[in-house]
């Protein structure tokens, strides 16, 4: 069986889902690579416009395979080269929703915090634990946590290990939005809906935006925004958008 599921709802959706109840859903290298392909495969693909992660109802991912790195050494780790099939999700173009119910630790957490939006089940919690186990994280969670809740904050989670409720989570900073643990998918297809109906080409350079943005200083952000705004004027669907805006009626995107 699939240790991950590929899922197309409806037109404009893909659906991917972490599929090892038995591990807790934890982060092996074949769950990893598997998450690598399904990435590196949907950006190529023009039908697919927003992409939602999950994982199971009580666990979203519990983190790396422990039992796969505890007698590991520095250079087995380093030829591991886990890095490789994080990167395309760091790297994925289009909209990406983490829908997380229950447990996201460790690289779970870091799983999510690669998401743009982040939709959490009121029991869902948020940890990065690794220091519990002597060691630190290692896919970005001493980088993506602190530029998303700010070093205070950040240096609580990882310097105690201790996860965060989904409800201190959405205080923070590090979810978008809480809901009932029954509706979290469902509020994730919704949100995911309505962005599928948007221009992509547009939603695509927002993302590119705000993360190439990120951490440029600002007159070089703002110049970055503003050669993508002007290149939008250039796509059918800014013209389709405007006229229907004058006209008012309803915009039919259609991607171009």
């Amino acid at each position: 069986m699939s240790e991950t599921l590929l899922e197309r709802p409806e037109d404009g959706i893909a659906v991917i889902r972490l599929n090892r109840p038995e591990a807790r859903n934890a982060l092996s290298a074949a769950v990893r690579e598997e998450l690598a392909q399904h990435f590196t495969a949907l950006a190529a693909d023009e039908t697919v416009r927003c992409v939602v992660l999950t994982g199971g109802d009580k666990i979203f991912a519990a983190g790396a395979d422990i039992k796969a790195m505890a007698e590991a050494s520095p250079s087995e780790m380093m030829r591991r080269a886990g890095e490789r099939s994080w990167k395309p999700l760091k790297e994925f173009p289009k909209p990406l929703i983490a829908a997380v119910n229950g447990w996201a630790l460790g690289g779970g957490c870091e799983l999510a915090m690669h998401a743009d939006i982040i939709v959490a089940g009121e029991g869902a919690k948020f940890g990065q634990p690794e220091i519990r186990v002597g060691i630190m994280p290692g896919a970005g969670g001493t980088q993506r946590l602190p530029r998303a809740v700010g070093k205070f904050k950040a240096m609580k989670i990882l310097l105690t290990g201790e996860p965060v409720t989904a409800a201190e989570a959405e205080a923070m900073g590090l979810v978008s939005e809480v809901v009932e643990d029954a509706r979290t998918i469902e509020r994730a297809l919704e949100m995911a809906r309505s962005i599928a109906a948007l221009p992509p080409v547009a939603a695509r350079k927002i993302k590119e935006a705000v993360l190439a943005g990120a951490d440029a200083p600002l007159d070089a952000g703002l110049l970055l925004e503003r050669q993508a705004f002007q290149l939008l004027f250039d796509t059918a669907d800014q013209k389709e958008g405007m006229a229907a805006f004058v006209e008012k009626r309803k915009p039919a995107f259609r991607g171009e």
